[in-house]
């Protein structure tokens, strides 16, 4: 999959980032990408949905796919309880549920401090770039690239089934 060339396109004096973090590791997305930050949910299943998809839930009315993305990035599975969060973020094609550890906020990242995921990790796609900066490294993702085409098939055909 192709990055957007416009994930990473400076808003103002540089990137803009919501910040979150994934066992002690922070993770950014495009602040133009967040929708809002919610405290856990129960989170409904969905059948025949591909295995990155923890199940769905109702978010003012429109169903909302909730994604498992300590699956994508190889971390061990864990329940989030009442303690967990969920980051609510759109890609070109849907609105999607992220749970996360913590929400730690926006971050202003310098162009400059961001390399291209292909330079440290060559063919790691759903990482948009990598800023290093004087507190550790912070992955920005490209949510539009996070699932397979399958993936992606096989989410919309699960909520199609869904509301059908």
């Amino acid at each position: 999959m192709r990055t957007d060339p416009n994930a990473l396109a400076p808003q103002g004096p540089g990137l803009q980032l919501v910040v979150f973090s994934l066992d002690g590791q922070r993770y950014a997305l495009p602040v133009t990408t967040a929708e809002r930050v919610l405290l856990m949910v129960a989170v409904s299943p969905l059948p025949r949905a591909p295995a990155i998809a923890l199940g769905v839930i109702n978010l003012h009315g429109q169903v909302t796919p909730v994604l498992d993305i300590r699956c994508r990035f190889g971390l061990p599975v864990r329940e989030y309880g009442i303690h967990g969060h969920l980051l609510v973020a759109r890609t070109s094609r849907r609105t999607l549920a992220l749970p996360v550890d913590e929400v730690l906020g926006v971050q202003t990242v310098a162009v400059e401090a961001v390399t291209p995921p292909d330079a440290v990790l060559p063919g790691i796609g759903h990482v948009a770039g990598i800023a290093a900066l004087p507190d550790g490294l912070l992955f920005i993702q490209d949510l539009d690239a996070f699932l397979s085409l399958d993936e992606q098939e096989g989410l919309t055909r699960a909520l199609t089934e869904m509301e059908g």
